[in-house]
C-alpha cells in the first residue's frame, strides 16, 4: 500500500516538494521542482485515510487516467504520474493567473464581464468535449485562468472519457457532483451526457449575471431533486438590466430536459458572440417564475421518470450538430459560383440534418485611410451586404435559430473568415473560389489561405471555366481540406 505521505523536503521520483499551497476535502496541493523541468509545477496528493477512503481512491485513479491525454490550452500539461504503491500523485504546470472562484465571490459583476468571462468558460468546454471528456463537476473553483486569459478546467476526479472504462459508474450508484451546480440527469446517476457541463455552465452564468444560485445551495440530494419540476427565480427579476437575449441564453441550458438545451458547447459560444442573431422565446421575457399548477404537472412526470436520452457518445454528440459558416461572394461576378454554393450548402444538410448554418460576407476595407462605408449612391454598404446575404440565403430552408447573417469587415477577406471561424467554434466553412482569369488569383488566395489555416475543415466549391450552371443539379468540382 502507500509508502509515503507528502511532507515539504521530501523527494520522489525527482521531484522535491516544496510549500504547500492548498489543503482541499480530497488532496493536497504542493509546490515542487526536478532538474529536467524549469517551468513552475504543482504536485497534486490525494488525501488517503486509513479508512475506507474508495471515492476518493477511485477518483484520481479517474484523474490519472484522463489527464495525461488532454492537450491544449484549456488544461494543465502533466509533467509526471505517481502510482498508488508508493505515494499516488499528478504533477502538473503551475497556472500563473489563480483561481476563478474571488471572481465569483464579487457577482454580480458588469454584464460586460459577465459575457466575456461566460465566453472564455464555453470556449474551454467546447474544447474540453472536442477530446471526448465530460467534466460532470465544473464550478468555479475549478476554473483556473492564465495571464492570457484562457480558462483552464482542473479536478478531473468525476469526469468521464466516453474511450475509457467509467470506473466511478462501475463502483458507485449515488449521484455525483457539487449540488448547486449538478444537472437533473446526474441525479438521475446518469454520467454520459456532455449536456451536463452545460447545464452547470448555465448555473455558473445566472450567479454571476444575479449573484445568486438559480437553486440556492442544497445540501442534500433532497433539495437536488426539486430542480427536475421546479424554476429557477428569472435573472431579469432579479437584475431588471439583464437583456433578453441573455436570459434567453441561460434559461436554455438551465433546461430539465437536456433535449432542451444547448447540445453542444460550441452553439452555445456562437450565441454569446452572436447575441443580435438570437431567436427570442418565452423564456426571454419570463418575469416570474412558474405558477403552482404548472409545478405541480411537472413534478406528477417527474417524479416517475428514471433517466433522460443520452447521446451515444461525446463525439457522436459534438459531431451531429456542427456549425458551418459558408462565406458567400455577393459581387456580380461571383453570382454563378453563389448559385452553385447555395446548392451545395443544401446537399450539405442532407447529410448534416441539425447543422447551423452561419452566413457571411466579407467588406474589405483600406488598409491605410479612411474607410468607405457607403456604395457610390450613398447606400450603407454593411446594411446593403446584408440584405443581399439574406436573399441568396431564402432557399435554404432552416429556422431562424439555426441561420444567422453576419457581414464582416477587413483588410484581409481570408483572414476575417479565419478569425470569425475561431471566435465561434465553428467545425466546417463552404466557400467559393472564382474561375475567371482576371479574379481567380486573388480569390484563390484567399481560399487557400482558409484551407491552411482555418482551424476546422475546409470545402472549396470551383465552378470550372466553360461549364454552364444549368437547370438541373450541376455538380461542382469541390475539395475538402482539414486544417
Amino acid at each position: 500500500m502507500i509508502q509515503m505521505r507528502p511532507h515539504e523536503g521530501l523527494v520522489i521520483d525527482g521531484f522535491t516538494l516544496g510549500e504547500k499551497l492548498h489543503t482541499g476535502g480530497f488532496a493536497t496541493i504542493w509546490a515542487v521542482t526536478h532538474p529536467d523541468h524549469d517551468l513552475p509545477m504543482v504536485m497534486k496528493v490525494p488525501t488517503i485515510l486509513d479508512g475506507d477512503d474508495g471515492p476518493t481512491i477511485v477518483g484520481f485513479e479517474v484523474e490519472q487516467m484522463i489527464m495525461p491525454r488532454l492537450t491544449g490550452p484549456h488544461v494543465p500539461k502533466v509533467l509526471g504520474i505517481g502510482g498508488f504503491d508508493v505515494m499516488p500523485y499528478i504533477v502538473t504546470e503551475m497556472i500563473d493567473g489563480g483561481s476563478f472562484l474571488p471572481v465569483f465571490q464579487k457577482a454580480p459583476l458588469p454584464l460586460s464581464d459577465v459575457i466575456e468571462i461566460a465566453a472564455r468558460m464555453v470556449a474551454a468546454v467546447a474544447d474540453l468535449h472536442r477530446q471526448h471528456v465530460i467534466h460532470l463537476d465544473l464550478k468555479p473553483e475549478n476554473f483556473l485562468q492564465r495571464k492570457t486569459g484562457e480558462m483552464v478546467m482542473v479536478d478531473f476526479g468525476l469526469s468521464r472519457h466516453d474511450q475509457l472504462p467509467d470506473l466511478l459508474a462501475e463502483e458507485f450508484t449515488i449521484p455525483m457532483g457539487t449540488y448547486p451546480y449538478i444537472a437533473p440527469e446526474q441525479y438521475l446517476r446518469c454520467r454520459d451526457d456532455l449536456r451536463s457541463d452545460l447545464f452547470a455552465l448555465g448555473a455558473m452564468l445566472y450567479a454571476l449575471a444575479t449573484g445568486r444560485n438559480p437553486w440556492g445551495t442544497p445540501e442534500t440530494l433532497r433539495g437536488v431533486r426539486r430542480r427536475l419540476w421546479r424554476d429557477p427565480e428569472p435573472p431579469r427579476a432579479i437584475r431588471p438590466e439583464i437583456p433578453e437575449w441573455l436570459q434567453e441564453i441561460i434559461l436554455r441550458a438551465l433546461s430539465v430536459d437536456p433535449m432542451r438545451r444547448y447540445q453542444t458547447a460550441a452553439q452555445m459560444a456562437f450565441d454569446l458572440s452572436n447575441p443580435q442573431q438570437i431567436t427570442l422565446t418565452a423564456r426571454a421575457h419570463k418575469l416570474k417564475r412558474d405558477g403552482w399548477l404548472q409545478v405541480f404537472d411537472r413534478w406528477r412526470v417527474m417524479r416517475r421518470i428514471r433517466r433522460f436520452t443520452a447521446p451515444v457518445s461525446v463525439a457522436a454528440q459534438v459531431a451531429s450538430v456542427p456549425i458551418i459558416v459558408v462565406a458567400v461572394d455577393l459581387s456580380p461576378q461571383g453570382e454563378r459560383l453563389a448559385e452553385v454554393l447555395l446548392r451545395a450548402v443544401k446537399r450539405m444538410l442532407i447529410l448534416e440534418p441539425d447543422a447551423r448554418i452561419a452566413c457571411v460576407n466579407v467588406i474589405r476595407t483600406a488598409r491605410i485611410g479612411i474607410d468607405q462605408g457607403t456604395d457610390d449612391q450613398g447606400n450603407n454598404l454593411h446594411v446593403l451586404r446584408l440584405v443581399q446575404l439574406k436573399a441568396w440565403a431564402e432557399g435554404i430552408d432552416l429556422p431562424d435559430h439555426r441561420l444567422t447573417y453576419t457581414v464582416l469587415e477587413g483588410p484581409d477577406p481570408g483572414q476575417a473568415i479565419i478569425d470569425y471561424a475561431t471566435a465561434n467554434q465553428v467545425d466546417h466553412i463552404m466557400m467559393g473560389a472564382r474561375g475567371h482569369s482576371t479574379t481567380r488569383r486573388y480569390l484563390g488566395s484567399v481560399s487557400a489561405q482558409v484551407v491552411a489555416e482555418a482551424h476546422c475543415s475546409v470545402t472549396v466549391i470551383r465552378l470550372p471555366e466553360g461549364r454552364a450552371v444549368a437547370a438541373g443539379p450541376a455538380l461542382p468540382e469541390t475539395e475538402a481540406a482539414p486544417a
